[in-house]
This record gives C-alpha cells, sequence and structure tokens, in this order.
C-alpha cells in the first residue's frame, strides 16, 4: 500500500490548466474582442513593416535589416501565446498538453531572448551611424550585419534551450494549474515537487548575465550618443541625431524594463495579477507599439510606405484597366 502511495505521488502531470483569465470570466467574450482585435492590428502593423523593408530598395541598409527582423520576433512574440488565450477565452478550453507547454515556453523564451541580444545590435548601429558617421557603410558592412542578426537568434536558441530543459526535467506531481495565460517560468516553476532552488540559481545567473551584458551595451551606446549630440553646435544636427535614436530608445525602455521585472528575479516573489499586467506589455503591447512608432518617428519608413501604397494603387488600377480592355475586346465577339 505504502509503495501503490509513493507512485501515485510521483506520478507526472501530461496536461497543464491555463488559469491566468479565469478571474474575470463576465467580460471574457469582451477581453476576447480586445485581444483579437490588437493581435490582428499587430499582425498588420508588423507584417507592413517587413514587407516594406524587403522590397523598398532605399532600405536596404542595415537600419532597417535590423527593423525587419524586430518585425518579424514582433510577429512571432503574440503568435506563441495570443491564439490559445482567444482560444481559451472563446471556447474555454483551458488544458495545454505537457509537450504543448514546453514547446510553447521554449520558442518564447528564444523569441525574447533573440529580441533582448537584437536590440543591442541595433543600439551600436545607431551608435556607429551617430559617433562615426563617415565610417558608417565600411564598419556597418552586409556581411556583418547578416553575421550579428544570425548570432542573436542562435544566442536566443542557446539560452532557451538552457531554460526550458532545466525546467522540464523537474518532476511535477499533483497541481498542474498554471496562475498565467501562457506557461512562462516562475509559474511553472512553482508547480514542481522537486527542489528547485539550484536550477532557479543558474537560471537567474545566466538570464542576469545575458541580460545585463546586452543592457550594457545598450547603455554605453546610448551614453556616447549622447555625449555627441551635447558636443554639436548646430541645433538642426542635434535634433537629426536625437531623432534618428528616440524610436528605439522608446522601444528599448519599454521592453528591458518589463522583461528585467520578469525574469531577472527567484520565483517566489512571483505574483500572478501583477506578472500578468507585465508579461502583457512586453508579449502583447510591444509588439503592437513597435510599428507604430517606427512608423511615427521615422520620415524614411514614412515615405517608403506611401511610395508602396502608391505603387499599389498603380498596380491594381493597371489591373482594372486591363480587365476592362479584355472585357470591351471580347464583347464584339461574343455578339
Amino acid at each position: 500500500m505504502k509503495d501503490k502511495m509513493q507512485r501515485h505521488n510521483l506520478s507526472t502531470v501530461s496536461e497543464f490548466i491555463l488559469i491566468g483569465l479565469s478571474d474575470a470570466p463576465h467580460i471574457r467574450l469582451l477581453l476576447f474582442v480586445l485581444f483579437l482585435t490588437i493581435y490582428l492590428a499587430t499582425m498588420a502593423g508588423n507584417l507592413t513593416i517587413l514587407l516594406t523593408v524587403s522590397t523598398d530598395t532605399q532600405l536596404h541598409n542595415p537600419m532597417y535589416f535590423f527593423l525587419g527582423n524586430l518585425s518579424l520576433l514582433d510577429i512571432l512574440c503574440p503568435t506563441i501565446t495570443v491564439p490559445k488565450m482567444l482560444g481559451a477565452l472563446l471556447l474555454d478550453n483551458k488544458g495545454i498538453s505537457f509537450k504543448g507547454c514546453l514547446f510553447q515556453l521554449f520558442f518564447l523564451i528564444h523569441v525574447v531572448g533573440t529580441e533582448i541580444f537584437l536590440l543591442a545590435v541595433m543600439a551600436y548601429d545607431r551608435y556607429v551611424a551617430v559617433c562615426h558617421p563617415l565610417k558608417y557603410l565600411n564598419i556597418m558592412r552586409m556581411k556583418l550585419c547578416a553575421h550579428l542578426a544570425i548570432g542573436t537568434w542562435l544566442v536566443g536558441f542557446l539560452n532557451s534551450l538552457l531554460h526550458t530543459s532545466l525546467i522540464f526535467t523537474l518532476l511535477f506531481c499533483d497541481s498542474n494549474q498554471v496562475d498565467q495565460y501562457y506557461c512562462d517560468i516562475p509559474p511553472v516553476l512553482g508547480l514542481s515537487c522537486s527542489s528547485t532552488w539550484s536550477r532557479e540559481l543558474v537560471i537567474l545567473a545566466v538570464a542576469g548575465v545575458l541580460g545585463s551584458g546586452a543592457f550594457v551595451l545598450t547603455l554605453i551606446s546610448y551614453l556616447y550618443i549622447l555625449l555627441v549630440i551635447l558636443a554639436t553646435n548646430s541645433f538642426q544636427s542635434r535634433h537629426k541625431a536625437f531623432s534618428t535614436c528616440a524610436s528605439h530608445l522608446t522601444v528599448v525602455c519599454l521592453f528591458y524594463g518589463t522583461t528585467i521585472c520578469t525574469y531577472v528575479r527567484p520565483s517566489s516573489t512571483y505574483s500572478p495579477q501583477r506578472d500578468r499586467i507585465v508579461s502583457m506589455l512586453y508579449g502583447i503591447l510591444t509588439p503592437l507599439l513597435n510599428p507604430i512608432i517606427y512608423s511615427l518617428r521615422n520620415k524614411e519608413l514614412r515615405s517608403a510606405l506611401r511610395r508602396g501604397i502608391r505603387h499599389l494603387r498603380t498596380a491594381v488600377t493597371a489591373q482594372q484597366h486591363l480587365a476592362q480592355s479584355r472585357a470591351s475586346s471580347a464583347a464584339p465577339a461574343v455578339g
């Protein structure tokens, strides 16, 4: 009997229940419409930037190459979590399999980690553009940019692989209710019936070193940019230099602040209500705001978007004229 009870106690969880939005059943439909609208707007905004950067030859330079990578990450980040959340809100389907939770967490950490490192690379790109404008094209060659972009994705992948393997090799017993709308590190760690302190220590150390390293590089880059701006006598040059970095700096502050608040701390300090709001800031709101910030603050991108709209209208008009000419030429034959 005792052995049977021990085997029962050591049984592993095969499914998790996401209960992050269960405390608001009376506004479930309203939340569904709200998050669906935000998700569709996020997809539209980031796809527009990604297509514009890819197709407009005037934007084929390092800054917009990295911006294209950022837009791709901002498409992937909400896509990993929001569809499952929408299903839970509309169909009340809150279950997610053990493997599903594992893959959701793996891809989320991969995307978030990659974006942290990409923002540091974008800060370095702006540093070279502002502080060494004459050497910019020689330093930031496309080969180097490609290596930097691949490096951010690779480091994000390895970081996610480490985090996920540390978490999902733990033992999970009877408790399977994740107090979040997706599988995230703190609430999943809190469900384990194994000792987690050593793994938490490794996770905090890796996240602290990599996260703080990227943050310090970003901070140093902007410190040099600020010094150059302050040393410029011309108000016009100062305004131009600041405007090139203002949009990126806004994104950096919003993203670094929310991710550090979420991941660089012990899971014992996890607060479901607070962390749910914070996770929505970097997982849902930031991907929505990024294309708005870059399109509003960037004259070149706004001009490229207008050119793209003009080309699209021209193509549609040409297709309409072609269809009309074919119809008119076919009319006598029919008669």
